[in-house]
């Protein structure tokens, strides 16, 4: 006799209250991922390390031009998921996102920081961001010292990918006038 296993699919509402009562704890790793709860890998300290750096960074140059927010959540709505990106630089707003969930929106940048993660990151968070509207999502290896810039979000994925390796600097579309080394990025 088989055994079928039924999955349980949830909303973003139901996520959500799971974390209001506690049923999901502030400081599991865990995300929704087209409405299945995902747990996510512990984070080692080269993946650390350069969230520290790429947070020192943005926070140095961008001073209040945009929020620095690190390891929050990110909803995307209609893909029924909602991430923790590593990064993500934000629109300014008085209350921090107090009093409103952060969508794709309102991210003028997006960091994924990838060691262990990179087939995960590439074959099923980058596309729901894209199918979310992400403007901008950087994924930054750690294990090879680049950064794959992707830019213009369509229904099947970025139409711009670009590559930047240790040596070269970058831009993010949403601030042309700051130069980034990527050597300064990923150690």
């Amino acid at each position: 006799m088989a055994v079928i296993c039924k999955r349980r699919r949830f909303t973003l509402e139901e996520y959500w209250r799971l974390g209001e009562t506690g049923i999901l704890h502030e400081d599991e790793r865990v995300e929704l991922v087209e409405g299945e709860i995902v747990e996510m890998s512990p984070i080692g300290q080269p993946h650390a390390s350069v969230v520290a750096r790429l947070t020192t960074l943005f926070v140095s140059r961008l001073g209040g031009r945009a929020i620095v927010w690190v390891q929050n959540p990110l909803a995307l709505p209609l893909q029924v998921s909602e991430f923790q990106p590593d990064l993500a630089l934000l629109k300014p707003r008085a209350d921090f996102y107090r009093s409103k969930r952060v969508e794709p929106d309102d991210a003028l940048l997006v960091v994924e920081v990838m060691d262990s993660s990179m087939a995960y990151d590439r074959r099923v968070k980058l596309p729901i961001y894209a199918r979310g509207g992400a403007a901008e999502v950087w994924l930054v290896n750690v294990n090879d010292f680049t950064v794959e810039m992707h830019r213009e979000p369509t229904a099947r994925g970025y139409r711009e990918r670009r590559v930047a390796q240790r040596a070269d600097s970058v831009a993010t579309l949403a601030f042309p006038d700051f130069i980034f080394p990527v050597a300064d990025m990923v150690g």
